[in-house]
């Protein structure tokens, strides 16, 4: 393994654990809420104008490009005999 291919490996774990840790401030943010027709809009408002859910969101995007490029130079095995 190449120390770009460790470097692009460890990176999207990095952002992924990020990206959930932003979403856990995020909700910290909006409290407690629960699911039910007469929410969805304002609570889907509240989570869509919220800076760490959005943050959250983007490091999970950007996480999945860095995935599939740190998978496209590791051989992947099937464990399966």
């Amino acid at each position: 393994m190449t120390p770009l291919t460790f470097s692009l490996l460890m990176f999207g774990v990095l952002l992924n654990a990020t990206a959930q840790l932003l979403l856990k401030a995020g909700t910290n943010r909006v409290g407690a809420f629960a699911f039910s027709w007469d929410n969805v809009v304002p609570i889907g408002i509240k989570l869509a104008m919220n800076g760490p859910i959005l943050g959250g969101l983007a490091c999970y995007v950007v996480s999945v490009v860095v995935w599939i490029l740190a998978l496209s130079r590791v051989p992947v095995r099937s464990s399966a005999a």
